[in-house]
């Protein structure tokens, strides 16, 4: 893979709106409950759609779903789909907007079963990638492979994240990111 030109090492270099994400929190663990929600949203925005139109609609994003917190997000009615729906500044696809919601609630459930998201994360790392696929359709709504696979190296659980000659993965290998421990 090192020699693979589609590494986003290589186009966060390019483009400035990636360089932030790239450099300080694509590939880093240790993140806490709304963080982890947001990525997960982040990529469930993203199936079928370039990362680099989830980044310039990411502030908006974060505004519309309350900054990610999970029990705002589980409370949203059928007036917040409507009201999302309406807005051009984050993707308006009512099954994401839906799965979105469902998953929040989820994780309001996960906090009762297993202490929140990210120990049932950590509860069931390390596993291969197609066990986690399996894991996250089980319980969340538009986690394919895809979303599933970005979201874990994205949060530090997956390796992929960086090559080993980027300087960001350095950084990341001092913070021993949950992938790294297994």
């Amino acid at each position: 893979m090192p020699d693979d030109p589609n590494w986003y090492c290589d186009v966060a270099l390019k483009k400035d709106l990636h360089r932030a994400y790239h450099d300080t929190e694509y590939g880093f663990g240790g993140k806490g409950e709304a963080a982890l929600f947001e990525l997960l949203c982040l990529e469930v925005f993203q199936a079928g759609l370039s990362w680099e139109l989830i980044l310039k609609k990411r502030a908006s994003t974060f505004e519309a779903f309350s900054g990610f917190d999970v029990d705002t997000v589980a409370d949203f009615d059928d007036k917040a789909i409507k009201r999302l729906l309406g807005n051009p500044g984050i993707i308006r696809n009512r099954l994401k907007i839906n799965s979105i919601i469902h998953n929040a609630r989820v994780m309001q459930g996960l906090r009762k079963s297993h202490g929140g998201f990210p120990k049932w994360l950590d509860t069931h790392h390390p596993l291969a990638h197609a066990d986690w696929v399996k894991l996250f359709k089980k319980i969340f709504k538009f986690t394919g492979p895809e979303v599933v696979n970005e979201f874990l190296m994205s949060a530090g659980y997956l390796k992929g994240a960086h090559r080993e000659s980027c300087p960001t993965y350095q950084k990341i290998a001092k913070t021993n990111p949950p992938w790294m421990r297994s």
